[in-house]
């Protein structure tokens, strides 16, 4: 046993991180549903999720179990083939988009290993590309849904999503190349590394500020592709019923759900690496600002102190022990970051998941604030404003570009 795990060390640190990866991406899906659910309750002044576990925290699980166990008919003229297979390549195309995102730059040096946070490696020269790649197929995932099961509502949804995606496809591929040229490189580790180019700079050095005009529409484009609102034409459910996934139940419905999620994280990703330094730290590498690497351990340890006294003063006994625990944890979890060895190698990985927490609060902020286009709306908008607007960025960079390299 020792001898194969000697000899296939990379084949068995790769499939272990898969399966690490696939454990936290789906615990996160399930707990996005749970913050969606308490962000837009509070912004109506709602309770959301508070029975089952201290703040809900425990809907999640429940949500679950009764996917399981839900009844789960298919429609009698349904391709049976087709119908069960969209659910699954919808939700496997969108985790495998999130093997290729590294997750912070120095790797862990474990059993003689060096182990880099992330799947693929991070010397991929065309990462940007195969990530286009994988989610520009998600598309089949929604359109085979709504075609194979046989009813003309999900059959609308489905074809709405087919155009919707391949119209907005377009100024999302274009709203990148403006980065591309700068970074002189498909590879997304580089793409960061060019944001570090000036590191006295801190967060005025990334690519948001040159490329505000691309930023606008990679987000609007990313946000229309994942089908949120107020880009939600395929599940309309005042015109659809519910869209695609109509004759769709138990957990073949969830898998279009945890599929959708689990793009958000893709794209959050995507937009911290591209546009917003990715694992770079916001403060300047300056010796002023030498303080600022102690900023993951003090989060962790203010956040856990004020769990636990937010615990000890909860309604329920139940309450009254979880949350302090919880709160201990994240407390031992920032006296660990503050260590020597530690604090270095947190940074990376600290500001790069804090980046994608706010693009996903971003998400949700959008969907408890705006109404849902018209279709006309919709492709007047992708066509007429994102497109040019997109093709405009290009050229008024390809041109400075040209010009500063005189």
């Amino acid at each position: 046993m020792k001898s194969f795990l000697t000899t296939n060390a990379e084949l068995v640190i790769t499939v272990v991180k898969i399966a690490l990866l696939l454990f936290i991406v789906l615990t996160v899906n399930a707990y996005l549903t749970w913050f969606e659910r308490k962000v837009v309750a509070h912004m109506q002044s709602r309770w959301g999720p508070h029975r089952v576990g201290p703040h809900g925290l425990l809907q999640p699980l429940a949500d679950g179990v009764k996917f399981l166990f839900k009844e789960d008919p298919t429609p009698a003229g349904a391709d049976k083939f087709v119908y069960y297979l969209a659910p699954l390549l919808a939700l496997a195309l969108a985790l495998t988009s999130l093997a290729l995102i590294p997750f912070g730059p120095d790797p862990i040096h474990l059993f003689g290993q060096d182990i880099y946070l992330g799947i693929a490696p991070l010397d991929v020269n065309i990462g940007i590309l195969a990530l286009f790649a994988i989610t520009a197929m998600g598309v089949y995932g929604v359109a085979l849904a709504g075609w194979s099961s046989n009813s003309k509502y999900p059959l609308l949804g489905g074809l709405r999503s087919s155009a919707q995606m391949i119209s907005y496809e377009l100024a999302l591929t274009m709203s990148v190349v403006g980065v591309l040229l700068m970074a002189g490189s498909f590879n997304l580790k580089k793409i960061i590394e060019a944001q570090a180019h000036h590191p006295e700079w801190g967060i005025f050095g990334w690519n948001v500020w040159p490329q505000i005009l691309g930023f606008f529409c990679f987000f609007v484009a990313a946000v229309a592709e994942t089908n949120r609102v107020p880009f939600d034409l395929p599940e309309a459910e005042s015109e659809l019923v519910a869209g695609f996934h109509t004759e769709y139940a138990s957990f073949k419905f969830a898998m279009f759900f945890m599929a959708e999620y689990a793009s958000m994280i893709t794209v959050s990703c995507l937009a911290t690496i591209l546009f917003f330094g990715g694992w770079l730290s916001p403060f300047p590498q300056t010796t002023l600002w030498a303080w600022t690497r102690f900023i993951p351990a003090a989060f962790f340890a203010a956040a856990g102190l004020a769990l636990i006294v937010h615990g000890v003063r909860y309604l329920t006994m139940f309450g009254r022990f979880v949350l302090p625990v919880l709160g201990l944890a994240l407390c031992g979890l920032g006296v660990f970051c503050g260590q020597p060895g530690v604090i270095d190698f947190i940074q990376g990985p600290f500001w790069f998941l804090l980046k994608i927490a706010i693009f996903l609060f971003i998400y949700v902020w959008v969907r408890g604030t705006l109404p849902r286009f018209r279709y006309d709306q919709l492709m007047n908008f992708g066509w007429k404003l994102l497109l040019p607007l997109s093709i405009v960025n290009v050229v008024i960079t390809s041109l400075l570009i040209v010009l500063t390299q005189r």
